[in-house]
């Protein structure tokens, strides 16, 4: 900052009276701003499921009959008779299933940022102030 006085008294007091006053300056700022984020994520899934299904079956039948005549007279007679019936049945069945399903997935996420912020701030000023002593002129001067 600058400053010029200027004083002209004359002749001590009697006269015209100057008097001057100057000033200038600048000023010089800036702003410096830095953000930074960062970060990630990650995500994992599995599903798997099995089904098994067993099924047995098993039928038996059976069916039996018999006759039997037996005949005998004392004079040497002899009679027999067989009649004789017999069924069998068999069945098995056996049924088995099987299935296995399964998923899976994963998912990954990353993400940085950054702001930067620059800023200058420049000033400049200059002001001044005059005064004359006889007429009472005052005046001012400023930017």
């Amino acid at each position: 900052m600058s400053d010029i006085d200027t004083y002209d008294g004359g002749d001590s007091g009697h006269g015209d009276v100057d008097y001057g006053h100057y000033s200038a300056g600048q000023e010089h700022d800036a702003l410096d701003q830095l953000h930074q984020a960062q970060g990630s994520e990650h995500d994992a899934q599995s599903q798997f499921g099995v089904y098994e299904n067993d099924h047995h079956a098993q039928e038996s039948t059976d069916f039996s009959t018999g006759n039997h005549v037996e005949y005998d007279q004392p004079a040497a007679v002899h009679y027999e008779a067989d009649n004789y019936t017999n069924y069998s049945h068999d069945a098995s069945e056996d049924d088995h299933v099987f299935a296995a399903e399964g998923s899976e997935s994963s998912h990954s996420a990353e993400f940085s940022e950054l702001d930067a912020l620059s800023q200058r701030f420049d000033a400049a000023f200059a002001e001044g102030t005059q005064f004359h002593g006889e007429g009472g002129q005052y005046g001012v001067a400023a930017n």
